[in-house]
């Protein structure tokens, strides 16, 4: 079979896996040399397929920056995704977890940008100078593969294990806030479940996302004004498995929180 036919084989598998909400093998349990850089072709494709069919692509994603976060899903570096408006959710609204396969909570800073950003070579002064403002915000993660194990190849095909993005609503300027080491946690019902710091972010958010443009220049991504981009969570993620209030809340930048039933 030649690669472009893999790589839409594999793009159809995650899209009938994300629309029947069902988990299939990991892809390198079949495909053993599949590597970072064709997974994130399978990636696009199923993007591109979803805008065809009416989405649109407002921002991107860094994920399992953080050393918990590492540990918690067995990578050892980080993976990257689009965002999609599909997956953006309501603040405050509720949502059903049975929309998801084994969901987690992740909170993190969401930039929202005024100018583009492209790599390479981008600095942290040019993700200064770009952004709009952050808001806090909670990314729902999903895996389409069985019992979360992924190898880096398969979470890039699988759009970064993405599923959901909630914003908040209170956006801060940059100057307002000091992202080097903001503390932030999720709660349950008030009950504290995880709780970390941005400085696990990269060393800063902004850093962190100075990153993620210049590894998506090879693939001509570059980021556009009024993208969201997230630079990963800063702390473990925690289940989302039974019903309650979900907050994510950062010390200095608020918090943004949503029903799960």
């Amino acid at each position: 079979m030649d690669i472009a036919t893999s790589i839409s084989n594999a793009a159809a598998e995650l899209a009938g896996a994300r629309r029947d909400v069902r988990a299939v093998p990991p892809l390198t349990e079949g495909w053993a040399d599949l590597d970072a850089d064709t997974g994130f072709r399978i990636q696009q494709q199923g993007v591109a397929e979803r805008v065809a069919a009416g989405d649109r692509v407002v921002g991107y994603k860094l994920g399992n920056i953080a050393k918990a976060m590492q540990d918690a899903f067995g990578l050892d570096r980080p993976d990257y995704g689009h965002l999609l408006a599909g997956t953006f959710l309501y603040e405050g609204l509720t949502v059903d977890h049975r929309n998801y396969i084994e969901p987690f909570v992740e909170l993190e800073p969401a930039f929202v940008l005024k100018e583009g950003v492209r790599g390479p070579n981008t600095t942290a002064a040019d993700v200064i100078a770009a952004t709009a403002y952050v808001l806090p915000a909670i990314e729902i993660i999903d895996s389409r593969f069985e019992n979360w194990d992924i190898a880096l190849p398969d979470t890039l095909a699988d759009n970064g294990s993405t599923g959901g993005v909630v914003l908040g609503g209170a956006p801060r300027r940059l100057e307002d806030v000091d992202l080097r080491d903001m503390h932030g946690q999720v709660t349950r019902d008030g009950e504290v479940l995880s709780e970390g710091s941005t400085r696990e972010i990269l060393g800063n958010p902004v850093s962190a996302i100075a990153w993620l443009a210049g590894r998506l220049a090879p693939y001509g991504v570059g980021f556009a004004s009024g993208d969201v981009i997230l630079p990963g969570s800063c702390l473990r993620a925690v289940p989302m498995d039974r019903p309650g209030t979900v907050e994510g809340r950062f010390a200095g930048l608020g918090g943004v929180s949503f029903e799960v039933v």
